[in-house]
């Protein structure tokens, strides 16, 4: 019975992630749900996400408790640590006792021991080549996590991943739409600027656009500006 609970948790958590894939989100709010519900499901104390930004610098951008972002933070901090090497390398980290950390995790394994952490994982996450964070799952008592529990939880990453990734390629879409649309908005300007100046000067359409960006370049204005100028009478050349 508490097999087929867990089995139906997990479930309606993946559904809840896939969500993501067809309606608009919170990032943040779609890592929180995850390692909130990585906390519920696995064999874990406390779990936390780093995030790298777009320069590649990871952020702590979601965590069960102070405790553990404390623990992220050491690690950020140190630029040292499980999670850390989990995103530098793409793969899963296992750390069963923190006891046993190499020497340039000493900071890292002094600040999961003050809070009260005994063992790590640290779960990639990925798409293929494409590595955004790392998820951690800290355990208060040593031992190595199930293989079944860091399937799941790789799974679980791989699905927020996907959504993160959706978002991005959106938001990047929508930013070349607008200025697509910006650039096609101000090029009905700018051809109704050629027919002032063509009017006004008694030249070719052509002659008016030289004369058009010989101005803006010349006085260091954009294009499209010196156009809405012209279109609105407020600017003469």
């Amino acid at each position: 019975m508490i097999e087929a609970t867990r089995e139906d948790r997990l479930i309606e958590t993946f559904a809840t992630l896939a969500d993501t894939l067809v309606a608009g989100y919170d990032v943040v709010d779609l890592l929180q749900t995850l390692v909130e519900s990585c906390a519920d499901l696995l064999d874990i104390a406390a779990a936390g996400i780093l995030l790298a930004d777009a320069d590649g610098e990871l952020e702590v951008v979601a965590s069960t408790s102070e405790a553990s972002r404390l623990v992220e933070v050491m690690q950020l901090s140190a630029r040292a640590g499980p999670c850390v090497q989990c995103f530098t390398t793409g793969t899963v980290v296992s750390l069963p006792d923190v006891e046993d950390s190499p020497p340039a995790w000493l900071r890292f394994r002094d600040s999961a021991r003050e809070q009260g952490f005994a063992a790590v994982t640290a779960i990639p996450l990925r798409l293929r080549e494409t590595t955004i964070g790392a998820l951690n799952l800290l355990s208060t008592v040593p031992g190595a996590l199930r293989q079944q529990d860091v399937r799941a939880a790789q799974a679980l990453a791989d699905v927020a991943t996907i959504g993160i990734l959706q978002e991005r390629t959106l938001r990047e879409s929508n930013s070349v739409r607008e200025q697509l649309t910006s650039a096609l908005t101000s090029r009905v300007v700018i051809e109704q600027a050629k027919g002032v100046i063509s009017h006004s000067r008694g030249v070719s359409m052509e002659e008016a656009f030289v004369l058009l960006r010989t101005y803006a370049r010349s006085n260091r204005v954009m294009l499209s500006q010196v156009a809405q100028g012209l279109v609105d009478q407020t600017l003469v050349i």
